[in-house]
């Protein structure tokens, strides 16, 4: 019910009485094997996903616990990270006035593309 949350029984009884009190539920949800969250450009994927879900007030919410990774969306491969070359961000750093690190973090952004990180910082 609670990953990585270590509770003695006895407390466990109390709690879950207590959120009976109040008119809430949890429980686990078995059989889940991965968790995909789909946003606008790309899916965030947990695998070995422990789930558990509230119930409260009328509304359910989910605890979603596991392993994250990124990937492009539609796509069946996870996302490879970018690899970003010391020169790389000297470049962008020089080209725009900014500091190394909001350089590489602009090229982190923009997949190691040199124009787009220039104009993004410009």
């Amino acid at each position: 019910m609670f990953p990585g949350g270590r509770m003695n029984p006895k407390q466990l009884k109390q709690m879950e009485r207590q959120m009976k009190q109040m008119g809430m539920n949890m429980k686990d949800l078995k059989g889940v094997e991965e968790v995909v969250i789909v946003l606008k450009d790309k899916e965030i994927v947990i695998k070995n996903a422990e789930v558990s879900i509230m119930k409260a007030m009328g509304q359910e919410t989910y605890q979603v616990v596991g392993d994250a990774e990124e990937r492009i969306k539609g796509s069946d491969s996870v996302e490879a990270p970018v690899e970003i070359s010391d020169d790389d961000i000297e470049l962008v750093a020089s080209q725009t006035g900014k500091s190394k690190s909001e350089a590489e973090e602009v090229l982190k952004e923009t997949n190691g593309d040199l124009a787009e990180a220039i104009m993004r910082l410009s």
